[in-house]
């Protein structure tokens, strides 16, 4: 199989009935394309921008270019700059930047941004930061090793803390970075700022191993793939925590249970399970109305246990903190846990001090979505959120912002 990606720039010169038409839609030239001497392939589709034509990637495969490849366009060497995706590589070449517009559909009622959309974003950088690599293969973020090995990322744990929520027709900056974690897995790490304050909206910090895509087992890591991503990964974590927090297992017992949750065919993604994104919404739609009316979620830790199918019936479990921040942060000597630390900082900004922000101390619930009618009751994940009082309009525009 051969592969080609590059960019071969061509001035577009225009007549007077030229000008008449789309640019975009000019029929240009077909240009013949030889990758080896015993074998040429002609590539018809050419996108025209800012004058310049840019060939499409296209994998040759006994002489046939899928459409789909076509379409896709991913490269096969390592970007700098994606115009389409509002992308640049940062960090000395091994980070990725995007560029985002908090647009209508990603905001609630109050105007801000959803947790889910931001979660959506996490994951949609991160496979473009991969897409940028020129390592992604036609897997989902998987590089070319890992396809050969029938290879599948799968995340363990992920861990968000927000600070405050961009507002609808807000630019936001998002940064993503890879890193070792252990001997076969990996970490990614993502910072969410304003693009206009340099006000850091939220931290989120993952675990990823490998999952093999026919066996469903988990594998480790050929020494084929560490050398394709072992030269992205960076020594620096967006949330540092030097012993990860334990989610106790709830039982029967729970206060709030929701049960009969049956995934849609939309909730899956391209590995054939559910999405991250629908494992938080079973999550906070078991915690009562009344209670999310008044309060905004501000950190979420998920530990994945199995993966969760179409065929799964899921339910929910949730119970409260009764004792909230106090049990778990400030009768221990003040070592609070990274969640309590991030969402007390604009309290104790404001100048009401540690006791003062103690009239709005966060509360926390424990989370458990598990397979429903299984006799063991199979765990899918375990998760723990941590909720503050809303603010209001007045409170938010008073804020000081940090960097």
């Amino acid at each position: 199989m051969a592969t080609f990606s590059y960019t071969i720039p061509l001035p577009i010169r225009c007549s007077t009935t030229c000008n008449n038409r789309d640019p975009n839609k000019q029929n240009l030239n077909k240009i013949k394309i030889t990758g080896t001497p015993a074998r040429s392939v002609k590539v018809d589709t050419l996108s025209q921008t800012a004058g310049v034509a840019t060939t499409s990637v296209a994998s040759v495969e006994n002489g046939h270019i899928s459409k789909e490849q076509i379409r896709q366009n991913i490269p096969t060497k390592k970007q700098f700059v994606d115009y389409h995706r509002q992308g640049l590589i940062v960090e000395e070449g091994v980070g990725y930047r995007q560029t985002v517009v908090i647009r209508s559909y990603e905001v609630g009622a109050d105007k801000t941004a959803t947790l889910e959309s931001i979660l959506n974003l996490l994951q949609e950088t991160a496979l473009n930061h991969v897409w940028m690599s020129g390592l992604l293969s036609n897997g989902f973020g998987a590089t070319h090793g890992m396809m050969k090995n029938n290879l599948i990322w799968v995340v363990s744990r992920m861990q968000v803390l927000v600070d405050q929520y961009p507002i609808w027709g807000e630019i936001v900056e998002i940064d993503t970075w890879v890193g070792a974690s252990g001997k076969n897995g990996m970490r990614r790490d993502w910072l969410i700022r304003s693009q206009a304050t340099g006000h850091v909206f939220a931290r989120a910090t993952s675990t990823w191993v490998m999952m093999n895509e026919k066996t469903r087992r988990l594998s480790k890591m050929p020494e084929e793939v560490r050398a394709e991503i072992s030269p992205w990964f960076i020594e620096k974590q967006a949330i540092h925590e030097d012993v990860p927090e334990k989610i106790s297992k709830l039982d029967s017992n729970a206060k709030y249970v929701n049960s009969n949750l049956k995934p849609k065919r939309s909730d899956l993604d391209m590995n054939q399970h559910v999405n991250n994104v629908k494992y938080v919404r079973w999550m906070l739609e078991t915690i009562p109305d009344q209670f999310l009316e008044s309060h905004q979620l501000s950190g979420i830790i998920l530990e994945y246990r199995r993966e969760c199918g179409s065929s799964n019936i899921v339910q929910s479990l949730c119970e409260p903190d009764e004792d909230g921040i106090l049990n778990s942060g400030l009768k221990q000597n003040g070592d609070m846990s990274p969640l309590n630390r991030f969402s007390l900082t604009s309290e104790i900004m404001e100048g009401n001090g540690l006791l003062g922000s103690l009239d709005n101390v966060p509360l926390r619930y424990t989370h458990l979505l598990q397979v429903q009618g299984d006799t063991q009751n199979e765990e899918i994940v375990r998760g723990k959120t941590i909720w503050k009082k809303k603010q209001s309009n007045i409170e938010l525009s008073n804020m000081p912002f940090s960097i």
